[in-house]
């Protein structure tokens, strides 16, 4: 008798055991490192592109909103990395300079993974604007030349970036 109580309070030692072990198992995340620009901001509360596009919808001409937001970058400033364009929804983009100039971004960061923090607008860039920014981006003198109306932009004032190593 004294065998069968032992054996069973063995059995039910390694049950128990079993099912603890099973309810320990943790999944981790893979962390994403990022090269820290300007401010130190987290990830915590970033909006999706596509929702950017849809904030900027709502946006008129003088209205500013703080938020974050993750995208890709499409280009960046060639002569110093002073300004970057960011993809939005339905082949949009938005025109991203740096609080203060007090920072800039790699020139080879195209086509990396960015978070964005700061102020969303939206405005009008005279075509003297415009023309300066195409030379800074390369373009041809032709297409610059080109340029002859102000566009209505999409434009960010980042106080903190964060691009993916």
């Amino acid at each position: 008798m004294k065998k069968i109580v032992c054996a069973s309070a063995l059995i039910v030692l390694l049950i128990s055991c079993k099912k603890e072990t099973e309810s320990e198992v943790v999944v981790t995340e893979p962390q994403v490192e990022y090269a820290v620009f300007g401010d130190s901001i987290s990830t915590d509360g970033v909006l999706s592109y596509q929702e950017m596009t849809s904030k900027f919808g709502d946006l008129k001409a003088g209205d500013t909103v703080d938020l974050k937001f993750s995208s890709t970058i499409k280009n960046v400033c060639q002569e110093k990395g002073c300004w970057m364009n960011v993809a939005l929804d339905n082949d949009k983009e938005t025109f991203v300079k740096f609080k203060d100039y007090a920072y800039f971004v790699p020139m080879n960061a195209e086509n990396k993974e960015v978070v964005v923090s700061g102020k969303a607008y939206v405005s009008e860039v005279s075509v003297a604007d415009l023309k300066h920014y195409a030379e800074d981006a390369g373009k041809s003198q032709a297409s610059i030349d080109s340029i002859k109306e102000p566009k209505k932009k999409y434009l960010f004032m980042a106080d903190g970036v964060l691009i993916k190593k």
